[in-house]
């Protein structure tokens, strides 16, 4: 049986619900420059690609215009870096399992379409980074997921052995970026996708991290 020593998770919708503070920096910035608010229940159709793409989606037509898209996404990036810890919450369990990891001498990185520096501010305000060997974003390297070297790297960077590692996320794009590179992959159910459970290539499916020890064990 394949051991594992490394954990590579998403960030949004796996390891924390940030889906109230990003959808209230959405429709701060569809407030200001005239569009249509969202609801919460929206994330799964418009989080996982950053913050533009985020806003894009809600428009009916495609804004081409760069000096709007730019100032868009840095009013969105403004709001939100102040208020990314407002109503953001750790999944139920994972604090538990993360203590549990580090006793049992298994490293942990996270591998986010955030940037970095706002995953980083996150995780620190939220008082889970120390858990971490390390944290990648979108703009860490020249590529980010579901490009394989996201994860890849991210396992070289921390001295892991991809035959010993396996990803953790709650969309399509974790399952691609776990696939192409070869990792077992964990869904996070009811994750910020519009894709259903089924419809995700999936090795093992969770609701929280309640008991994800006992998961975990099956493949050390």
């Amino acid at each position: 049986m394949t051991q594992i020593y490394t954990i590579l998770f998403d960030l949004d919708g796996t390891i924390v619900n940030t889906a109230p503070d990003l959808m209230a920096a959405h429709n701060h910035v569809m407030r200001k420059f005239g569009h249509v608010e969202k609801k919460l229940s929206d994330i799964k159709s418009l989080a996982g690609k950053g913050a533009w793409v985020m806003m894009q989606r809600s428009f009916k037509e495609e804004i081409k215009d760069d000096n709007i898209k730019k100032e868009m996404t840095k009013e969105f990036l403004d709001y939100y870096s102040k208020n990314i810890d407002k109503n953001s919450q750790p999944l139920k369990g994972s604090i538990q399992f993360f203590n549990w990891a580090k006793r049992n001498n298994i490293s942990m990185g996270v591998c986010t379409n955030k940037q970095e520096k706002l995953a980083i501010d996150l995780l620190k305000k939220l008082n889970i980074y120390k858990y971490f060997e390390y944290v990648a974003g979108s703009d860490t390297f020249a590529f980010n997921k579901p490009d394989p070297r996201h994860l890849t790297d991210v396992v070289e960077i921390i001295g892991g052995d991809l035959k010993k590692t396996i990803m953790v996320g709650d969309s399509e794009v974790d399952a691609n970026s776990a696939h192409n590179a070869n990792l077992p992959f964990v869904l996070v159910k009811d994750g910020y996708t519009e894709k259903s459970e089924k419809e995700i290539k999936h090795d093992e499916l969770i609701s929280d991290f309640i008991g994800f020890e006992k998961i975990i064990e099956k493949y050390l």
